[in-house]
């Protein structure tokens, strides 16, 4: 914040960072429709198995946690690029024991 309230940073930088921002934009829109999909799959095999699919469970688990760091990214709250440029990331929260219908 210093740096950029005392004018430090190039315009070139913040240039850079919007075409950053704009590719990780379009990398959140896909990974909308990736999660909307696991969710209709994981139903149509809860429907058919009556159980659940636990590596997609998992990686559900993993996508939520990448679709937060576009975001803290995209809205200038973190400053690490997220995945293709760093390692996917791990689990932040483990998934409840077992899904409840109540």
């Amino acid at each position: 914040m210093d740096e950029l309230s005392q004018g430090g940073i190039s315009r070139g930088k913040i240039g850079i960072r919007l075409i950053f921002t704009l590719l990780f934009l379009v990398i959140l829109s896909v990974m909308h429709f990736i999660i909307q999909m696991t969710a209709l799959i994981q139903y149509v095999v809860l429907l058919i198995t009556r159980s659940y699919s636990e590596p997609l469970r998992s990686f559900s688990n993993k996508a939520a946690v990448y679709v937060y760091k576009l975001i803290r990214y995209i809205t200038l709250n973190d400053n690490a690029r997220p995945f293709p440029f760093t390692g996917f990331p791990r689990e932040m929260e483990s998934p409840e024991d077992a899904a409840r219908f109540d």
